[in-house]
């Protein structure tokens, strides 16, 4: 349990929180766990299964226009209790606003772009400190590419050429894809990025990873009451949840592509975890599945510092704190919207 950017987060299994006095009193088992003062707080996400709060606190959160939100353990959006006087329409306001300013909307979408071009270097940076001098020195060299693209991304005038950037860091950082597998070169061959259907094995592992990671990414927005539909550097489409793959494009290449790496890597995927169809799409057996589901949220409870907050987080809170972070300035409390960049 934790409280981050007021926000009160509650992971322990079977927590009981009740009013005392203008307190939040957390109990697991009949013991204290912890106490926060009710005006410290702008929500609490309920993030475990067995959560209960009290009728007293609920109605208190209400009064005080406190968010409740509910996900299940492993972080799927259940549903939001705020309210009449909560500020979620305002917030949906300004996000509208920023979303139909063009400079503003330009801006951020530039802010997203830059986020993921530096954690592409991140990821090719660290492999070219673990490897061999010839592959360092073309993972150096794409990397150092991908700097260059990232410098661009300011002089950029139109959302086009934002999103011209992007698919050129992407393609830049794909090049060198091959090098970061270190295990089972003859089994898992890269020819590129393909899609809808993938056509090899580690196509197929990263679009699965990024179905996982664009669900957190949903439920990110969901939780701190942002709308999903409204973003800055994918355009406005019935049905598709833009401003989540806006925050998708920045844990990409921290979170997905490198759990792929490692699942290859450690040799927890194997060859008879894939099957290709009469179509030459790669489908993976349902165990595999099960497998990149676990390692996925074995992930989540593994601790970080967290490079802006400089506070210790767990890894799966980190979508929606990078949310609530846009949110804030949103609203104008920050002056730039901090893209999460790991360090290390």
């Amino acid at each position: 349990m934790s409280v981050l950017l007021n926000t009160l987060y509650v992971t322990l299994p079977d927590a009981a929180l009740h009013k005392d006095g203008e307190t939040v009193l957390i109990k697991a088992n009949g013991e204290k766990k912890l106490q926060v003062p009710l005006h410290h707080l702008q929500s609490i996400v309920i993030m475990c299964d067995g959560g209960w709060l009290s009728p007293k606190l609920q109605l208190a959160c209400l009064e005080r226009s406190i968010a409740i939100t509910f996900l299940t353990e492993h972080g799927r959006f259940l549903g939001r209790v705020e309210g009449i006087s909560a500020s979620g329409a305002w917030l949906r306001k300004n996000q509208m606003e920023a979303h139909l300013d063009a400079q503003k909307s330009l801006l951020l979408a530039k802010t997203i772009v830059k986020g993921k071009l530096a954690n592409q270097r991140h990821v090719l940076q660290r492999a070219a400190r673990e490897s061999d001098p010839e592959d360092s020195g073309d993972l150096t060299k794409a990397s150092n590419r991908i700097q260059s693209i990232q410098v661009n991304v300011d002089r950029m005038e139109t959302h086009e050429q934002v999103r011209g950037s992007e698919g050129e860091g992407a393609a830049r950082y794909f090049d060198v894809f091959q090098l970061l597998i270190r295990q089972q070169k003859d089994v898992f061959k890269w020819n590129g990025r393909n899609r809808r259907p993938p056509r090899d094995p580690i196509n197929a592992l990263l679009s699965f990873a990024y179905t996982l990671l664009m669900g957190d990414c949903l439920t990110a927005c969901q939780t701190v009451g942002l709308d999903p539909a409204f973003g800055f550097l994918h355009a406005f489409r019935a049905g598709r949840p833009a401003l989540a793959l806006d925050l998708m494009e920045v844990f990409r290449p921290i979170l997905a592509d490198r759990l792929t790496l490692s699942l290859i890597n450690n040799q927890q995927m194997r060859p008879g975890d894939f099957e290709e169809t009469e179509s030459g799409a790669v489908i993976m057996s349902k165990e595999a599945k099960k497998i990149i589901i676990s390692a996925y949220q074995q992930r989540k409870p593994k601790i970080l510092k967290h490079p802006f907050l400089n506070q210790d987080v767990v890894w799966g809170l980190v979508p929606i704190l990078e949310a609530r972070l846009l949110a804030r300035h949103l609203r104008g409390d920050l002056e730039a919207f901090p893209v999460f960049h790991p360090r290390g």
